[in-house]
């Protein structure tokens, strides 16, 4: 039953979302944003076609990538730039840390980092007399799982 509620907010979160934009509430569309806000993994494009193709097994690569930029120019996800996109449906302050073994990406609160950067921010604005918008900190080292388990290979857990 609880499940079934999860789905169903999620469903009709995503459509209002969706809505409230402007745009079309295509079956792939909604499926997609859903399978995106169903995961903290920040998924690349092709894991979010393997997934959504068990709801919609039809459904392309293409679209997929289409749906994906959409979301991004929209509002509705945000795209983490690396030599493979990665994307993430987590609007809220934060920054990432990626581990260099396995090539997981985790949140890091912003509020954590939040009084560092600002001062950093600013430092950097008074030195330079850049007008600065917004920031991005990027961790990365190894997570807990890669350090508590070296003689595992990294290929065995690559994320998603």
């Amino acid at each position: 039953m609880v499940a079934l509620q999860m789905r169903t907010i999620l469903k009709n979160s995503s459509e209002t979302a969706l809505r409230t934009r402007g745009l079309r509430l295509t079956r792939p569309r909604r499926v997609i944003l859903d399978v995106l806000r169903g995961t903290e993994s920040h998924p690349t494009a092709e894991w979010v076609h393997r997934v959504a193709r068990r709801r919609l097994p039809r459904v392309s690569l293409g679209t997929v990538y289409r749906n994906l930029r959409l979301l991004v120019a929209e509002g509705l996800a945000a795209e983490i730039p690396g030599p493979h996109a990665r994307f993430d449906a987590n609007l809220a302050a934060h920054h990432h840390f990626t581990c260099l073994r396995c090539g997981c990406i985790l949140d890091v609160d912003g509020p954590l980092a939040e009084p560092h950067a600002a001062a950093l921010r600013g430092r950097v604005a008074a030195r330079t007399g850049l007008a600065i918008t917004h920031h991005r900190i990027e961790f990365f080292g190894r997570c807990p799982r890669c350090r508590s388990s070296r003689s595992r290979p990294s290929s065995a857990r690559r994320a998603p």
